[in-house]
This record gives C-alpha cells, structure tokens and sequence, in this order.
C-alpha cells in the first residue's frame, strides 16, 4: 500500500517521557465521507503499546490483532514484534493482500510497519502515515523543535493543522496516551 493513500491521519510523538498517538475519525468512500466519528488507534497489551492504522479498515485491524499475538509470543518487546509481523506479512499470501500500514509504539519505541517487509525507526520522537500524515508530521516536527508543549498539546495542535489542510483528515481526533 502506498503511504499516500486516501485515508486517515496518524500521527505519534513522544517526549519527556510520554508517548502519544492520534488518529483522525473520518472514513472516505470516493469522493464521499461515510462516517466522521471512525476509532483507528488502539492501546494493546494491557495498555503498554499504542497501535494506529492507515487504509482499509478491517485490514488495519486484523493487523493489529496479528501484532497483539506476536507482542504476547514475544512478550511485549516491541521490535522483535514488529519485524516478525513484517516478515510474515511480505511472506504470507494472504497477509500480502491487506492494504494498510501501520504504527506501533511503546514507552521506548515507534515503528511504522509496513506489507512491503518496512519496520522504519524515525530519527526524531515523531512518526506519522495516511493522507494527513505529511502534514501532522511537518507540525508536530516544528512544534517539538520550538516550543515547550506536551506530546500530548503537539499531537492534538499538528492534527487539528492536518485536519486544515488534508480533504481526507478530519477534526474528529481520538488520541491515546502512555
């Protein structure tokens, strides 16, 4: 799936000990919004990994439910979790087929997790994907750099900016803190 596909915002920052993730609420069909209101952020393992999901909505779930059971196999440890789902994503002929991307984080960690075998670490605390995801990302990047805000404030700020600017990103914003 092509990270610049028509659908959703996620957005992750952590800082100062806190990692934060949000998700948009809108579900586009064509050129129509179908639902304003839709939850693609979850908290897994016992609450201690944040999970968002871009593109189809019952493949970014079955994904996550895929990298639940690989954090219990793995206990918890987030890497190992998320490199084993890529792999088996790129190698399994029914996985192959799921169109979405995915980012997980932990207190330590952020990932986005991709079908074409991508575990990718960004440099900085801040990690985004979907339609919106550039932009969430580019305000949440100057927003970290210049300003004393909480990851909480920087994640809700870059995703009201995204909503702004990115016909399939809404203000309907869910966000999840660890």
């Amino acid at each position: 799936m092509s990270q610049k596909s028509k659908s959703t915002t996620i957005l992750v920052v952590r800082k100062d000990g806190k990692t934060v993730i949000a998700g948009d609420g809108q579900v586009t069909l064509g050129h129509s919004i179908m639902k304003s209101s839709a939850k693609k952020i979850r908290k897994l393992h016992d609450g201690k990994v944040v999970v968002g999901f871009a593109g189809a909505a019952a493949d970014g779930l079955a994904l996550m439910e895929r990298l639940e059971e690989k954090l219990s196999k793995h206990r918890g440890n987030l890497l190992r979790s998320a490199v084993e789902l890529a792999k088996d994503w790129r190698t399994d002929r029914f996985l192959r087929r799921l169109e979405a991307v995915l980012i997980a984080a932990d207190k330590e960690n952020m990932f986005l997790i991709s079908g074409n075998g991508d575990v990718i670490e960004p440099d900085e605390p801040i990690l985004a994907t979907g339609s919106g995801g550039d932009f969430a990302r580019a305000a949440a990047t100057a927003l970290y750099r210049n300003t004393d805000m909480s990851a909480r404030e920087i994640v809700q700020q870059a995703m009201e900016i995204a909503s702004q600017i990115c016909i399939y990103t809404n203000n309907n914003i869910t966000i999840e803190e660890l």
